[in-house]
């Protein structure tokens, strides 16, 4: 029989990630190993989607996986960024890891770079998701049960009405006309913190909102920490 392939995640605390990871436990020649993230190193937050690393580890925690932080500096220029991936995938080959798996579904330019960053690593890329037609996934999401918070809108796609809005069905019948249902170009970023692919919820609340010229954020918070 052959041995499952020894595979991290790169997870970014959504959805997208969150489905990736339920999809490939599914396959018995996958064995997830682990999931990695960045993370801005100044604000402890993951990087684009602005969620505290606490969170971060407590989805791991309830997903039952070793969680690896790949601190970035900010600013963090490409050379930078690359520096500090090329260190990790290092790392990650002498942990006897074989594959590496993203959540992407649609975006070729994002693929593309991802494969030829993972070229010479010995590291093979995997795209459990990829080519699904993101209406029909959206709504399998919810179904299935998982449930995920918008932490990030781009402001000239969405307005400030969504964000904090839970991502189920009545948000994917009000989203406007031309934004992808699962965000994909950016629309939203989303904390996954309930479905099959956890061991136990990790409900949130909103707290303060931090409105930036291209994109708007809202700080989440574990409900044990609700204020008032």
């Amino acid at each position: 029989m052959t041995r499952p392939v020894k595979t991290l995640l790169s997870w970014s605390s959504g959805k997208d990630s969150a489905w990736a990871l339920h999809t490939l436990r599914q396959d018995p020649s996958i064995d997830v190993v682990g999931l990695f993230t960045t993370v801005n190193s100044e604000a402890e937050r993951v990087a684009i989607h602005g969620v505290r690393q606490s969170l971060l580890e407590a989805q791991a925690q309830s997903l039952g996986l070793p969680l690896y932080v790949i601190p970035l500096p900010y600013p963090c220029s490409n050379e930078a960024y690359q520096a500090c991936m090329a260190r990790f995938h290092q790392q990650a080959v002498a942990m006897g890891v074989e594959a590496v798996a993203f959540g992407d579904l649609l975006l070729e330019d994002v693929r593309d770079y991802r494969i030829e960053i993972l070229k010479g690593t010995g590291l093979e890329p995997r795209f459990p998701l990829w080519g699904e037609d993101t209406g029909a996934l959206a709504r399998t999401m919810v179904a299935s049960g998982l449930r995920a918070t918008l932490s990030c809108i781009q402001n000239d796609k969405l307005s400030e009405e969504f964000l904090g809005r839970e991502f189920d069905s009545a948000l994917l019948d009000t989203l406007p006309d031309g934004i992808d249902p699962c965000g994909e170009n950016g629309e939203f970023h989303t904390f996954a913190w309930d479905g099959p692919m956890f061991r136990y919820p990790l409900p949130v609340v909103t707290g303060e909102r931090v409105i930036q010229e291209w994109a708007s954020f809202v700080d989440l918070l574990p409900l044990s920490e609700r204020v008032g």
